[in-house]
């Protein structure tokens, strides 16, 4: 009877282990530090904002708040609180990312792959969040405008681009390659 060598399993589990609690670590990093993620969040928001109005922006970090339209008759501001961030929307990715990687370990390279572009696309979404609601509220006032920008259209916005990020990431990651 002839014995087949099998890899010896400890080295080959290492760089799993090694990768799996990199990934816990990253969703242990987005838990603990989601105060500093909200102002780098806001920071951004305030950042596009100055590409797409005249009227003032300022961002006060230190609030996790973004202020638009200052030099208009109806100032306004956005406070993020955890809720309104990505950075919660992230950890599902990153047990996915997990999950698959344990059973899947030669995919390593494309999961990691995959689970960067669809953390840039929950990132841009949630941005894409944030100029909606400015949207609205620049066009229908402070109140109706929140009201649909916030509550309704925001939060479509939201479940919409977190449900893509999802799909985009399995797709990525369980595409064949072309031959």
């Amino acid at each position: 009877m002839a014995v087949a060598s099998a890899p010896n399993s400890g080295m080959t589990r290492f760089p799993l282990v090694v990768a799996l609690s990199a990934l816990a670590a990253a969703g242990v990093v987005v838990v603990l530090a989601e105060r500093f993620y909200r102002e780098l969040e806001v920071r951004l928001a305030g950042a596009i904002l100055e590409l797409f109005t005249t009227s003032g922006v300022y961002v006060a970090p230190d609030r996790e708040s973004v202020y638009f339209g200052l030099t208009s008759a109806a100032p306004f501001g956005l406070r993020m609180t955890p809720e309104c961030s990505s950075a919660f929307l992230l950890l599902p990715l990153l047990v996915v990312t997990m999950a698959m990687l344990y059973f899947r370990p030669s995919n390593a390279r494309r999961l990691f792959f995959s689970l960067g572009i669809s953390s840039v696309v929950v990132v841009l979404v949630n941005q894409l969040r944030i100029l909606t609601i400015v949207g609205l509220v620049h066009g229908f006032g402070t109140d109706e405008g929140y009201y649909w920008g916030h509550t309704l259209l925001g939060s479509m916005v939201s479940v919409f681009g977190g449900a893509v990020s999802i799909v985009l990431f399995v797709w990525l990651a369980t595409r064949k390659k072309n031959a």
